[in-house]
């Protein structure tokens, strides 16, 4: 059942992220859409995981979290694990899944356009 939340929730996030970029030119959809969902997994983080687990609220984070502002932008969970690293005082390990992430991600969609290209050209 986790699994139909997740997907319900990544559905509404997907089309939320589709109007946006309707709304805004290129790239200020993407930059609004990362900013936007950042901010609301900051504060879904600390109403669902902190204040609210104790109240059972913590259930609504696979829809919420994971599906809805993961179809909304991944970069919020990005965002969320670089936090928990620096809050654990794991500042180098956040250093490096900061710059790994943002470098491997750009490398290899620049490899994939150079193989896609190469193989179609």
């Amino acid at each position: 059942m986790t699994l139909l939340y997740v997907a319900l929730g990544g559905a509404l996030g997907a089309s939320g992220r589709y109007l946006v970029g309707l709304s805004l030119a290129f790239p200020l959809g993407t930059l609004a859409v990362n900013v936007i969902g950042s901010f609301v997994m900051g504060v879904l983080y600390v109403l669902l995981a902190g204040y609210g687990a104790d109240k059972g609220y913590d259930r609504f984070m696979p829809f919420l979290m994971t599906g809805m502002l993961g179809g909304f932008t991944t970069f919020s969970a990005f965002s969320l694990d670089t936090f928990r690293l620096i809050e654990n005082g794991q500042n180098g390990s956040a250093a490096l899944y900061l710059t790994g992430s943002i470098v491997g991600a750009v490398g290899a969609l620049l490899l994939g356009i150079m193989i896609a290209r190469g193989i179609w050209a």
